[in-house]
């Protein structure tokens, strides 16, 4: 039997849904071991945190640099080998960084980082120690949104001409029309979410999504941001064009001011010879069109599926596979690379989609500021 993965985790204590989410995440293929980490900034919250979830109090550590300082003195049967950095944006950069050169392998929640400039650094770094570098796109592991990735390579809907992607939310509503609640909310403070709110948050995610299931790079873009009120500096809501290569145009509207909404997240694929169109609130479902035949629908677990779709289908047809699924999907990638086994590149986001995302943002807010132009992504 092989050994299980030693993982440390930075952040996610308490009551944090993402900590919950990369924990059972971690837990559901039996690849890897939680054995401490740096929940809370408290040092006393973070070993009340820890006991809950019954780890030793001696690998809970009181800050970042003291867990890889102790860490290292470890032999390599001991120590962490994978750390997943689960804090605000801010720190995502330092982590990584200093976890990257004491040879650890890296999780990193999305934004990479706060700027461009540092994910090409953090890239730099990560290609210098051949580490397995992973950025959680969450929803990059549903397994139909898998299935649509290999049906578009696969050519079934042709040459692809527009593409519409979209992240609605609408958390942010009540918050944003109280200027207390707006002044104290640390997504809407540049020091510690950077230079991005809604597309660092979310925007990202459609971002990542348009380019890995298209399979093509976004070539060009022109945004159109809302910070709502003068006294706040962040995007809230963001309206995207964008421009591919090969003459195909398409959409990314992000926003966490769309009133009512939950967390609907969406891409529709056109093509010279068909369609698909999935979403995440209702993720069982992919739906394929064409000119000349019915809508068909296809569900995970099936035979029809192609071996991406089926490895990370954990149910029979017809149970519902969720958002810690998909997460769960990415967590297994991550360690057939650390054990260095063969693996699809779909599997988990990697670096250089964290490195794109933070182009993007920056694009995106340089575009808007030089008042709605088109501007050209890096190569």
């Amino acid at each position: 039997m092989s050994r299980k993965i030693k993982l440390g985790i930075l952040g996610g204590g308490g009551d944090s849904l993402i900590g919950v989410l990369h924990r059972v995440a971690a837990n559901m293929f039996d690849k890897y071991e939680i054995v401490g980490g740096v929940f809370n900034p408290n040092f006393k919250e973070n070993i009340e945190f820890a006991k809950t979830l019954g780890l030793n109090s001696s690998r809970i550590y009181e800050d970042y640099e003291s867990l890889i300082e102790e860490e290292s003195k470890l032999n390599s049967s001991e120590k962490m080998q994978v750390i997943s950095v689960l804090t605000p944006n801010f720190l995502h950069y330092p982590m990584a960084k200093k976890l990257l050169e004491n040879n650890f392998h890296v999780i990193c929640e999305k934004p990479l980082t706060t700027t461009y400039k540092e994910a090409i650094e953090l890239q730099q770094i990560q290609k210098e120690k051949n580490a397995v570098f992973a950025v959680t796109h969450t929803y990059t592991g549903y397994p139909m949104v898998r299935q649509m990735t290999k049906m578009i390579s696969d050519g079934i809907i042709g040459d692809i001409q527009k593409v519409d992607a979209q992240y609605l939310q609408g958390w942010l509503n009540p918050i944003i029309h109280d200027k207390n609640k707006r002044s104290s909310t640390w997504r809407l403070d540049p020091e510690k979410s950077g230079s991005s709110c809604c597309l660092g948050d979310i925007g990202t995610h459609a971002f990542n999504m348009v380019e890995l299931v298209t399979g093509m790079k976004v070539d060009k873009l022109l945004a159109d941001l809302n910070t709502l009120y003068e006294d706040n500096q962040m995007d809230v809501d963001a309206n995207i064009l964008i421009r591919f290569s090969n003459n195909a145009k398409g959409t990314i509207r992000s926003s966490q001011i769309a009133t009512g909404e939950e967390n609907n997240i969406r891409i529709n694929v056109y093509g010279s010879k068909g369609a698909l169109k999935w979403e995440q609130e209702n993720p069982n479902y992919l739906y394929q069109l064409s000119d000349d035949r019915p809508l068909q629908v296809l569900k995970p677990g099936h035979s029809y599926n192609s071996k991406i779709s089926l490895d990370g289908t954990k149910l029979p047809p017809g149970h519902p596979e969720g958002i810690f699924d998909a997460m769960g999907n990415i967590y297994k990638g991550v360690a057939r690379a650390i054990n260095n086994e063969t693996y699809d590149k779909a599997e988990f986001p990697a670096i250089e989609d964290g490195v794109r995302g933070m182009d993007f943002i920056e694009k995106a807010l340089d575009s808007n500021s030089k008042g709605n132009v088109w501007v050209e992504l890096n190569k």
